[in-house]
């Protein structure tokens, strides 16, 4: 087994102020009461208040008895199972046409709306665009496919060459901190401060009190910045450099710049952690540790399932490039871009999805050289909405929710209220494109896939396009496009 088979196993008035004082407790309290309500929904609390699970009930908890109010009766179902039925292209048409019709959207608009299992009723356009973002949702799917929704990625401390030598080796964990993340995060996060104290107390095991430290980030190969990005994207810290070993995404805590080597800071970080925990450390230099070199202590990712989940709630473009090295890793023993992107494709053709004519040159969608059929999106949604393959859930699950999480959070407020929390959906933004890809159910409570996208948006037109884009899904959202 190779090295890289080995580790791959393991982000006014005068009269104002008192107008607040009659008004403020009031809004104060609506205010407190939807964002509990929302937290309780969606499950916020877990995921970024810090609640814990401890505190979340399971079922019905019984009355004391002094109070006399006997058993806690059972609730009944507070929803219906979604209704299968078909869809009415021409009530979709209809509910859609306004939308499609603004010219904010540019001269090429691309439509497709389909059934939960993601068969055509209604489309217009031609059916390829430049996706942007909604492309990380084919890098999803073939991470969830490949890996699997339970993989974790491994960063290790392993024996050097050298007899005082340690080597921290990348394992392509895109989450890895420099310090332990808060109780409750979401995703879970491995940090380098904890692999420092499991490191010093195998030295002191050993009776080892000085090393000298490399540092291993060949796992993923090629070059660390995409040659079909624009120029400028890592140069003006559009995105980090793509590296199986970083810390904070690559990200410096202190002058929130990202940082032009991320293995280099990594591995000076884990130093200075050694360091503060007694261990006298020369280095960091760059090195590649032999394939059966001994474990010292390891740290372990959160699994797939979640970072797939966050790369789409919040659209991380470094989430989605190391996932789909790790896919490029996985199909072709290669960890890099070009592999990666292939491999994204290839494992969708073996999942039934026709890729003929698609060009997918990134996992994150920056390029603006990729071309992707709607239809492609549509199947990808499909696949991951579908009962026959839970492992691939977590691509909708993921999905931002209008008007409340990820890139949604503040969207859908002008003239889309009907998509406000029935709207799921992949954001995809560059310069001149905008396009959302997503699930929702119409007033009926049918669901449907869309996908809909304009890439030759006008520049000072950006804000009324995006804002047309919500109201084509909220259009689906309000209508009946289902027979009675």
């Amino acid at each position: 087994m190779s090295r890289r088979d080995q580790r791959n196993g393991t982000r006014g008035s005068r009269r104002a102020p008192r107008r607040v004082a009659i008004w403020a407790p009031t809004v104060l309290v609506v205010g407190v009461l939807g964002v509990a309500v929302a937290a309780d929904h969606f499950a916020w609390g877990p995921r970024y208040l810090g609640w814990t699970s401890d505190a979340v009930s399971d079922g019905p908890v019984a009355a004391p008895e002094i109070l006399g109010l006997g058993a806690v009766p059972t609730a009944p179902a507070v929803a219906d199972e979604a209704p299968e039925a078909a869809l009415d292209a021409a009530a979709i048409r209809k509910a859609t046409r306004s939308a499609l019709r603004d010219d904010s959207l540019g001269k090429h608009v691309v439509s497709l709306v389909a059934t939960l299992d993601g068969t055509p009723v209604f489309s217009s356009g031609d059916d390829r665009l430049t996706p942007a973002s909604t492309a990380k949702i084919l890098t999803g799917v073939a991470a969830l496919e490949t890996l699997g929704p339970d993989h974790r990625f491994t960063t290790s401390v392993e024996v050097g060459a050298d007899v005082d030598e340690i080597v921290l080796v990348g394992g392509g964990d895109p989450y890895l901190r420099a310090e332990p993340a808060p109780n409750g995060s979401f995703p879970e996060q491995a940090d380098l401060t904890t692999l420092a104290f499991e490191t010093a107390t195998a030295l002191t095991e050993r009776g080892t009190t000085s090393v000298k430290l490399s540092y291993d980030a060949s796992l993923f190969t090629g070059p660390a910045d995409n040659p079909e990005w624009e120029a400028g994207y890592v140069g003006e810290e559009v995105v980090s450099p793509i590296s199986a070993l970083w810390v904070d995404r690559g990200v410096d805590p202190d002058s929130g710049r990202r940082v032009p080597d991320s293995a280099a800071a990594a591995a000076q970080v884990f130093a200075d952690a050694l360091e503060k925990r007694g261990v006298s450390v020369s280095g960091p230099q760059s090195g590649e540790v032999a394939a059966d070199a001994e474990v010292l202590a390891s740290v372990d990712s959160a699994p797939v399932s979640q970072i797939v989940e966050r790369v789409l709630e919040v659209s991380d473009n470094e989430g989605a490039e190391v996932l789909s090295r790790h896919v490029g890793i996985a199909v072709e023993d290669d960890g890099s871009f070009v592999a990666g992107s292939e491999s994204v494709l290839s494992t969708l053709t073996e999942l039934g999805v026709d890729v003929s004519g698609d060009v997918l040159l990134d996992g994150s969608g920056l390029s603006r050289k990729n071309h992707l059929s709607a239809t492609t999106l549509v199947a990808a949604l499909a696949l991951a909405a579908s009962d026959d393959d839970p492992r691939l859930r977590p691509a909708i699950d993921g999905l931002p929710v209008a008007g409340f999480t990820g890139s949604l959070n503040s969207r859908f407020d002008v003239a889309a209220d009907d998509g406000l929390g029935k709207v799921r959906a992949k954001t995809g933004t560059l310069t001149g494109v905008h396009v959302l890809a997503g699930i929702t159910t119409d007033a009926a409570g049918v669901p449907m896939l869309f996908v809909v996208g304009a890439d030759k948006v006008p520049v000072e037109k950006t804000l009324q396009a995006r804002a047309t884009l919500d109201q084509f899904a909220a259009a689906l959202a309000g209508c009946v496009c289902s027979p009675s």
